[in-house]
């Protein structure tokens, strides 16, 4: 015994609840859309760290840059932190290429040479003679955002344009401390050819 279909465009209480259902749904859907174009938007430091935190995915160390084969990629942080908790709760519990991520916090006195990746702090600006000497030819991604920094030496270096955060990157740093950079950062970034 074949059984009639329904027929959801008619005047049947199940077509009118489907449309009401619908029209809940797309108004449901407009809600969430205004709060999420009212919920803040990320802080400088907040863009920075995601753009730290991605580095690591783009950019190869040599092998030779690790004790063993699953020794931590370290991230590490020289002078004032600007991040807050921020980079602590992105890279927590994470592993890069089989490398678990750890973030250290550090003083310009202490030996930096145990970092893959240093973000060197506006308040050390005056230090950086003394960090890139200690950091020639090691394979460390130095990373900073002041003014200059790229051209003194840096690797990575974050400015503001159009209230945006915008990057530049010194090739020739980045060859000389024998880093591998992904042509997507270069795609993103003002690229330096010369110190």
């Amino acid at each position: 015994m074949c059984r009639p279909t329904r027929n959801w465009v008619s005047d049947e209480p199940g077509a009118r609840f489907l449309v009401r259902a619908r029209r809940a749904i797309f108004a449901l859907a407009l809600l969430v859309g205004l709060a999420a174009s009212a919920a803040p938007s990320p802080t400088e430091y907040q863009v920075k760290a995601a753009f730290i935190y991605n580095f690591t995915q783009f950019v190869e160390w040599p092998s030779s840059a690790y004790a063993t084969t699953n020794a931590p990629l370290v991230i590490g942080i020289v002078g004032d932190d600007p991040f807050d908790k921020t980079l602590d709760d992105l890279i927590r519990g994470e592993v890069v290429r089989g490398h678990p991520l750890v973030l250290k916090r550090l003083s310009a006195a202490e030996d930096l040479r145990s970092c893959h990746l240093l973000f060197i702090s506006r308040s050390e600006q005056e230090r950086w003679p003394a960090i890139f000497d200690q950091l020639k030819g090691r394979p460390v991604l130095l990373v900073g955002d002041s003014d200059g920094f790229a051209q003194q030496g840096g690797v990575v270096n974050f400015f503001i344009e159009n209230k945006a955060v915008k990057m530049e990157i010194n090739k020739l740093a980045a060859d000389q401390a024998g880093l591998h950079i992904s042509s997507k950062l270069f795609n993103l970034a003002r690229v330096l050819k010369s110190k």
